[in-house]
């Protein structure tokens, strides 16, 4: 291997660290063979120096540098979870027990994490860029900033390819996120450095064979940043055989097309004494200034101080803008432009050859590239390609407000730690901001409109407000009815998460998580957010790892028969004619608790559903489409709930009423070998919690009658009159 292990000088902010510390931290470099580009004098391998102190390390930390880490065993495959009842409980033998839980993310990480998203902002990235673009001579090298920390036992290696500015610090407000459950390194490439494109493709492909050489069974990403992704597509293109998941963010391989191409013998030809004035004039066109102003903006904030703290961050970032110049001077930015030139020729004439899977993610309000447009051209050209598009968003989306990176990684079903992706072991805990935007910022009015009320029962059968009544071990396994369209997740996911601590694990339809309909213009939605929040696809082996792991698992077995049912059947059963879960449940020891919730028919009106739309000529075609394309849960099941077509029914508002939960008085299942041995006690005890269910519906239909706030209007006089109270009372018990 020709590349070179060294450690260079840096004096970073972000690199400060507490005295008491010090002896914790270590940066990790890898530059470019010595050569034409490597005319400076590097330190040993074995020396990092850090604001002027060296410190010493050990031939085995260095060389820790390539540690792939643990290589995990492929699990037997297990046939999936079916309406057949006892039979399939019988096919999770294969699955061995010493695999239970084993390697899983949510062991080391507690749900609500701190993800550092928003503390910092664009203008840590040009503090950081102006101490960091000091010339030192030296040839492209990688670094891993201090602020992503050590990653959890076998995570996969991250690379950042970054974009014109050649810094490597487009990841700033990512790093403490990614750090957790990524081993990072960000390529820099110095200011007057001039590595052509073949050379910088060589060097990233040489640390990748390296890198797949010490964990063949490891997935590798690639992180291409504008220029970046022309890098990451090149590399992919000459490496199919190695296991690359590609991250594009606008990448330049539309330069061509680009409105700054056509500026490219007017900067040759401009006097150096008007370089200053470039930055100012491409900032409006690189990104866009209010967005990335906005980031860290606290939305809890009055209009009135809001706008205030926004104006004083915008006038703060303006006065930065001078350090681009530094970053990229006249003949570094000429220089630029024309490797962006090849790059973009060296990348299309490659596509055909990238086998990686890629995820996309495109501007809408890009003023430098056309990453709309590329956008719908790579998701043809490339063979495995999502996309996801953010329709306010400028050119450096990675610096500005909207979500971190890794949350839209695990959104799209991206994270995975081998060959496979595996929901259970593999999933990463909602972060304290994500539980924010989605139930807080984005989910404000859901939450507004749905005033949730929870009420459990006790073991001597009283009914209390609140979850009291619901174990907080695990594994427990909530199952209860599916209101229409799943309209009750969030507020039902969100309340349990914010009263007990504890992440709800959801049964999903396999759909949600194909990607089959999808398209260049698919923006993070609420299907993202499920896989965020913990929704795995419905099959057995999900199901058995759940409950191995003890988890709090989210159970419908009406599935989408329930959530998708016709005219005057809100609030009814439909559920499958043989139990899928109770034997299982048994087999763990879960608690079983069968709970009911009412409220659609307060939020929405169903105006068309499947028969209507089956007897309009058009649209009867568009829901057999989706039929024939989509997945099927229960090809072996009898009964209704079996036959059930995907549709996208017609719904009408309401002024909004209020959503109920009632959980029941659990059921232990541990002792019960009855249930494992005898296929009718365990049909009986599934009778018992389906009619359980039904009784806790029945019972709330009833109650929310003397419910004095369950018009949206009373409850918002309410808050206004007793603002320092936090719930809004229902009815009595």
């Amino acid at each position: 291997m020709t590349s070179l292990v060294k450690a260079f000088p840096v004096s970073l902010p972000f690199l400060r660290i507490p005295e008491s510390s010090k002896h914790h931290f270590h940066v990790k470099v890898r530059s470019l063979d010595s050569g034409a580009n490597s005319t400076s004098t590097g330190f040993s391998s074995d020396s990092v120096v850090v604001n002027g102190r060296s410190f010493t390390r050990g031939k085995d930390e260095v060389e820790s540098l390539f540690d792939g880490g643990a290589v995990e065993q492929k699990e037997k495959s297990v046939a999936p979870l079916v309406d057949d009842g006892n039979e399939r409980f019988m096919r999770l033998s294969s699955v061995r027990e010493k695999n239970r839980g084993k390697g899983a993310i949510s062991e080391d990480m507690d749900v609500l994490w701190d993800d550092g998203y928003g503390t910092k902002t664009v203008k840590d990235y040009l503090i950081a860029s102006k101490d960091m673009i000091r010339p030192d001579g030296g040839p492209p090298r990688w670094f891993c900033p201090v602020e992503c920390g050590e990653p959890l036992k076998d995570s996969p290696i991250l690379l950042f390819l970054p974009g014109t500015d050649g810094v490597g610090l487009g990841l700033t407000l990512h790093h403490k996120a990614l750090g957790k459950v990524f081993e990072v390194r960000c390529l820099h490439i110095p200011v007057y450095d001039r590595t052509p494109f073949q050379g910088l493709v060589k060097f990233v492909e040489d640390t990748l064979k390296l890198e797949h050489a010490s964990a063949p069974n490891k997935p590798i990403y690639l992180v291409g940043d504008s220029f970046g992704g022309c890098l990451a597509l090149a590399v992919a293109a000459r490496n199919p055989q190695i296991d690359l998941v590609v991250v594009l963010v606008n990448p330049a391989t539309s330069f061509a097309r680009s409105q700054i191409q056509p500026l490219l013998p007017a900067l040759e030809a401009m006097p150096n004494e008007f370089h200053s004035l470039v930055p100012y004039l491409l900032s409006g066109i690189m990104g866009n200034p209010l967005k990335m102003a906005m980031v860290g903006l606290e939305d809890r904030l009055p209009p009135r101080a809001k706008i205030e703290q926004l104006s004083g961050k915008l006038t703060s970032l303006l006065g930065y803008l001078s350090v681009l110049s530094e970053i990229i001077p006249k003949e570094t930015l000429v220089w630029k432009l024309k490797l962006i030139q090849t790059g973009s020729s060296y990348a299309n004439s490659r596509l055909h050859a990238v086998k990686a899977e890629v995820l996309l993610l495109a501007s809408g309000q890009d003023s430098m590239l056309p990453s709309k447009n590329e956008a719908q051209r790579l998701k043809k050209g490339l063979q495995n390609c999502q996309v996801r598009y953010f329709k306010d968003n400028g050119h450096t989306l990675l610096l500005e407000e909207g979500l971190s990176l890794l949350t839209i990684i695990k959104g799209v079903g991206k994270y995975r730690r081998s060959r496979k992706v595996d929901f259970v072991r593999d999933y990463v805990p909602p972060s304290k901001s994500e539980f924010e935007r989605v139930f807080f910022r984005d989910g404000r009015f859901m939450q507004a409109a749905t005033g949730t009320v929870m009420l459990s029962t006790l073991q001597d059968g009283s009914i209390v407000k609140g979850l009291a009544g619901v174990p907080t071990q695990g594994p427990v396994l909530l199952v209860g009815y599916h209101m229409l369209m799943g309209i009750e997740l969030q507020s039902l996911v969100g309340e349990y998460l914010k009263q007990k601590n504890i992440l709800l694990r959801g049964i999903a339809h396999p759909a949600i998580f194909g990607g089959r309909f999808e398209s260049s213009s698919s923006e993070f939605n609420f299907q993202d957010w499920i896989k965020v929040m913990g929704g795995v696809p419905v099959a057995a082996s999900n199901f058995f790892k759940l409950l191995s792991s003890k988890s709090h698992v989210l159970l419908y077995p009406g599935g989408a028969r329930e959530a998708l049912h016709y005219k005057g059947e809100a609030h009814k059963l439909i559920w499958p004619e043989q139990q899928e879960f109770v034997r299982m449940a048994a087999k763990f020891g879960a608690t079983i608790v069968p709970f009911g919730g009412v409220g659609e028919d307060d939020l929405v009106e169903l105006v068309l559903d499947y028969k209507d739309l089956m007897n309009i000529p058009i649209l009867n075609n568009y829901v057999r489409d989706i039929a024939r394309s989509g997945p099927r849960v229960r090809d072996e099941a009898k009964g209704e709930v079996a036959n059930q077509q995907l549709f996208i029914p017609g719904l009408l508002p309401k002024v909004p009423g209020r959503m109920y939960f009632l959980f029941g008085k659990p059921i232990e299942t541990t002792g019960r070998e009855d249930i494992l041995r005898n296929r009718e006690e365990a049909h009986q005890l599934y009778l018992q919690i389906k009619s359980d269910v039904q009784t806790n519906i029945d019972y709330l239909l009833k109650k929310r009658e003397k419910d004095p706030y369950r018009s949206v209007f009373d409850r918002m006089v309410f808050r206004a009159l007793y603002p320092s109270l936090q719930e809004v009372p229902t009815f009595d018990l």
